[in-house]
């Protein structure tokens, strides 16, 4: 600014030459305009170049300091983030699940990946803490409630308004429809028609029929845990046919070295999974990525093994057995019988409570529900249907309340309160009523059978 300022008072001293008077002496004039320009040439080039060196100065300050408190922001960043992880790792893992599944269904993060971290980050607590009351899943959470019922004799479905207790739709499909599967995704309903080799597509969220797809002998249906591939149990054929979860195309087919196999659950990090063989009384050990048997062991020549499921926390499997009258308690890691819980003739079905504490064992052969503490394996209650039953397969409410059965050989379905144990409603439906389906259900992601999810 001081070498405009200069500038312009040697222009202002040419102008008062040009029109200063004539008697001055023109030389000296002129010899004081050529100082004057020098003078101002040189006071602004000096003014110019202490100017550029003070704002060099000043920018280089300006520079390191955000630099300087750009790196110490992002080391504190990182630190905190590190912190409120490990935090939120520490106090609850399901936190990290649920923000991990988000990203799944966002197609943000590749399925095999980020459910193995899930299942790693709920191992130690509970391989059942997405199932909680009511934490229904964003996939899910519209659907209309409905049980869904397979009826095998009469190649049909109802479908009942657990609200009303009132069947409200009816539908055929194929041949003995054994079980009511849902999706890995959630977003199917599958009716395995056994005899009928086919599984009938069902759209859960309008409650009705899509198509059928062809598929051999499909008497139950699993997901891998990371939902990679499907496996069709295929009873009468010995197989475990692994396929497409999508299209159902048959990727690889397991001759299985026993009868009956029908049932399965896995291990927390989805590694391996044991499957009962109903007709001879052994189980398997499968490792699940490699589709090959890892181990067998006999529970007896005249046992029945059926349902099979994992604690929660992982460290045994519980596997009924209807000519036992009981379940067999498994170490799977030494893949050895380890106990023996009784509980009632014929002992069919399994399912885990929504706080994870207790099971509900269906004694088919008695018509009564045994309820086992988990912390003890001890039997604390039975619920025993008035006038006779035949309690099979079932799935419990979202909320908890409300166990769901179907009363196989009585053609009927029941409802027990799971508080009291009473029995809310006996319900009519088609002959021979087998693995019916209460959906929706809280779950990340579905393995398979009625509603095993996780």
């Amino acid at each position: 600014m001081r070498s405009r300022s200069v500038r312009r008072e040697g222009l202002g001293q040419k102008t008062a030459v040009s029109d200063g008077p004539g008697k001055r002496n023109v030389k000296a004039i002129q010899s004081n305009l050529k100082a004057s320009r020098l003078e101002g040439f040189l006071g602004g080039f000096i003014l110019a170049l202490h100017a550029r060196k003070s704002a060099a100065r000043t920018q280089s300050s300006e520079l390191q300091f955000p630099v300087v408190l750009r790196s110490g922001l992002i080391r504190l960043l990182l630190i905190t983030l590190i912190f409120v992880v490990a935090g939120l790792l520490f106090a609850h893992p399901a936190l990290l699940v649920s923000s991990v599944t988000r990203k799944i269904q966002e197609g943000a993060l590749p399925a095999n990946v980020a459910l193995r971290a899930a299942a790693k980050a709920l191992h130690t607590e509970d391989i059942y803490a997405a199932d909680r009351p009511n934490q229904l899943s964003p996939v899910v959470k519209d659907f209309p409630s409905r049980v869904y019922v397979p009826n095998s004799e009469s190649a049909s479905v109802d479908v009942i308004d657990p609200a009303t207790y009132q069947v409200v739709d009816h539908f055929k499909v194929g041949r003995l429809p054994q079980h009511i599967v849902p999706s890995y995704d959630l977003k199917t309903l599958w009716v395995l028609d056994d005899q009928g080799y086919a599984l009938t597509k069902i759209d859960p969220a309008t409650a009705k029929v899509e198509k059928t797809v062809s598929v051999d002998d499909p008497y139950n249906l699993y997901f891998t845990p990371d939902g990679s591939e499907a496996i069709v149990v295929a009873e009468a054929l010995h197989r475990l046919d692994f396929r497409d979860p999508q299209t159902m195309k048959l990727n690889f087919s397991l001759q299985v070295p026993c009868t009956g196999v029908n049932h399965l659950d896995f291990s927390a990090d989805g590694s391996y999974f044991i499957a009962s063989c109903e007709f001879d009384g052994k189980l398997l050990k499968v490792e699940t990525a490699a589709r090959k048997i890892l181990a067998t062991i006999e529970l007896g020549p005249h046992d029945m093994p059926q349902d099979v499921r994992t604690s929660p926390d992982a460290k045994t499997f519980y596997v009924a057995d209807m000519e036992a009258n009981g379940v067999h308690v498994i170490d799977p890691e030494r893949f050895a019988k380890i106990g023996f819980v009784k509980t009632g003739k014929g002992t069919h079905g399994i399912l885990v409570s929504r706080d994870s504490k207790f099971l509900y064992i269906s004694n088919r052969g008695e018509g009564s529900i045994s309820v086992m503490e988990l912390a003890s394996e001890k039997i604390i209650a039975k619920w025993r249907i008035p006038h006779g039953g035949s309690p099979d397969m079932g799935g419990i409410s979202a909320d908890g309340n409300v166990l769901w059965i179907s009363g196989r050989y009585n053609a009927e379905v029941y409802a027990f309160d799971t508080t009291s144990g009473k029995l809310l409603a006996r319900i009519p439906v088609g002959k021979g009523p087998h693995g019916l389906c209460v959906y929706p259900q809280p779950g990340r992601y579905s393995l398979g059978h009625t509603g095993l999810f996780r």
